[in-house]
Formats: C-alpha cells, sequence, structure tokens
C-alpha cells in the first residue's frame, strides 16, 4: 500500500480553526492545539446561549408587559388570565411589542382583560 502524505489536508483544517478563533485572546488564536480547544469551548457556548436567548427573550416580554399592565392598574397575571378568559390570543412577543409601541391599544386589552376579571 503506498505510503499518503496529508500536508495539504491537514493544514486546511489547521487554517480553518485558526480562521474561526480569530479574534480569540493570546495563544488561543495563534496556536493550532489551543485554538482548537478554544473553538470547541466557543462553539458549545454558541449553541448553549442561543437556546439561553429564548428564555431570556420571554423574560424581557413579560417585565415589559408587567409593567404597561401596573400603569394601567392591574399585575401581569391578572391581565394575562383576563385576556385567556376573553379568548384573545395574542402571543407575550406581540403584546410586549404593543406594550411600547402602541400604548393605546394596549389600554383597550387591560380594559376588555379587566373586563373579564371583574364580571365573574
Amino acid at each position: 500500500m503506498p505510503r499518503v502524505k496529508s500536508g495539504v489536508v491537514t493544514r486546511r483544517r489547521h487554517k480553518k480553526v485558526l480562521e474561526l478563533t480569530k479574534g480569540h485572546r493570546a495563544s488561543k488564536h495563534t496556536l493550532y492545539r489551543r485554538a482548537h480547544e478554544s473553538m470547541l469551548k466557543a462553539l458549545s457556548y454558541a449553541y448553549r446561549h442561543r437556546r439561553e436567548r429564548k428564555g431570556d427573550m420571554r423574560r424581557l416580554w413579560i417585565c415589559r408587559i408587567n409593567a404597561a399592565a401596573r400603569a394601567d392598574g392591574i399585575s401581569y397575571s391578572q391581565f394575562m388570565n383576563g385576556l385567556k378568559k376573553a379568548s384573545v390570543e395574542v402571543n407575550r412577543k406581540m403584546l410586549a411589542d404593543m406594550a411600547v409601541k402602541d400604548p393605546h391599544a394596549f389600554s383597550q386589552l387591560v380594559t376588555v382583560a379587566k373586563g373579564e376579571s371583574t364580571g365573574k
């Protein structure tokens, strides 16, 4: 079986890793072995934080909705419960957007939620 030299393949692989770690500090962007470790960590952090971001955004939306609802004299939980009972299906992302960009429409939703929560 003939001998196979893998210099080109190895160099390409190394260049790819070093390109990915371009902004990393110290030897983590110059030495291949350190760069490879750094790249693996960075990619795993990126994967994990893409999932974490979804929870962060939901928490942000809830904070915004709560602040706007309390400005209209109702708590977040009462507001969401009132909307559910009134069969208003608007997701938290849209509610938070309305709270920031269209406070008048949000206030109308609050009156709908209040009407449902007090009319037992």
